[in-house]
């Protein structure tokens, strides 16, 4: 009996990697899921069977790729990588510490290059794709998250150079979910959605449209509209963006400098 293709899913301790994990389990893949949560890791794997594997990793630490793609080869080699690790400050630039700063652009930039090219050989060989998961602000600069906005355009710029690069040697994709509720939109992020009046996507539906990414000859995937269309605008008059945010700028910053002074007065 021919053996299911291997996924390697990172992030898939939190809400849209695992989403993503259960939607490829479904779809008959296997995945090996990468975290830093052991119990959220180990929960998942029991939740969809024992043909899938778990490392409880940080994949921000020397050595920890090597550790990974040994395992992978172990499980039959990689046939598709989905980088969905990430993490998100929401601050103030000049509240931003060098740490902080640092801590973003590795693990929303850094890993997935870093783990991408470790796993080429094996990607190669198994005609295999990279998808990654990106935001909507990989496309459209936000205030108040000016460092995870530059990780993003960055990670697409990376996804869009490197696909065209291998040109199908191994297939590169981009996928940008709009805002989610996961727990990386905390507080900050869910008051000021709600008072803009954004839509928030679960991650059942995000998982969906990337299984729709997945099983299609697109490089790129925005969710949701009209996030759509802001892209599309911002890419080819990005004026007009500019004057929309601006004039929810007041807004954006009693809700993002409330919550951070809540934070500060109780801690």
């Amino acid at each position: 009996m021919t053996q299911s293709k291997l996924a390697v899913v990172t992030g898939a301790s939190g809400g849209i990697g695992a989403a993503i994990a259960r939607q490829l389990s479904n779809a008959g893949w296997r995945c090996l899921l990468l975290g830093r949560n052991e119990e959220k890791l180990s929960l998942l794997r029991h939740q969809l069977g024992p043909q899938h594997e778990y490392l409880a990793i940080d994949l921000a630490q020397p050595q920890s790729h090597r550790k990974v793609v040994l395992h992978a080869l172990t499980m039959g080699g990689v046939a598709l990588l989905v980088n969905c690790a990430g993490g998100n400050k929401v601050r103030a630039f000049s509240d931003m510490s060098p740490e902080d700063i640092q801590q973003q652009l590795v693990l929303n930039l850094h890993v997935p290059m870093l783990l991408t090219q470790s796993f080429l050989v094996q990607l190669s060989q198994s005609s295999g794709t990279v998808i990654n998961v990106g935001s909507a602000f990989g496309y459209i600069g936000f205030p108040y998250q000016s460092i995870y906005c530059a990780s993003k355009f960055g990670l697409r710029g990376f996804s869009e150079a490197l696909s065209r690069e291998l040109d199908g040697r191994v297939n590169v994709k981009y996928f940008a979910p709009r805002a989610t509720d996961t727990s990386l939109n905390d507080d900050d992020m869910r008051s000021l959605n709600k008072e803009l009046g954004n839509n928030v996507d679960s991650p059942e539906r995000v998982a969906k449209e990337f299984m729709q990414l997945l099983n299609s000859r697109k490089r790129r995937w925005v969710v949701g509209f009209p996030e759509k269309a802001f892209v599309r605008i911002n890419g080819l008059l990005p004026e007009l963006v500019d004057s929309a945010i601006i004039k929810q700028l007041k807004t954006i910053t009693r809700c993002i400098r409330g919550q951070f002074n809540t934070k500060e007065s109780s801690s």
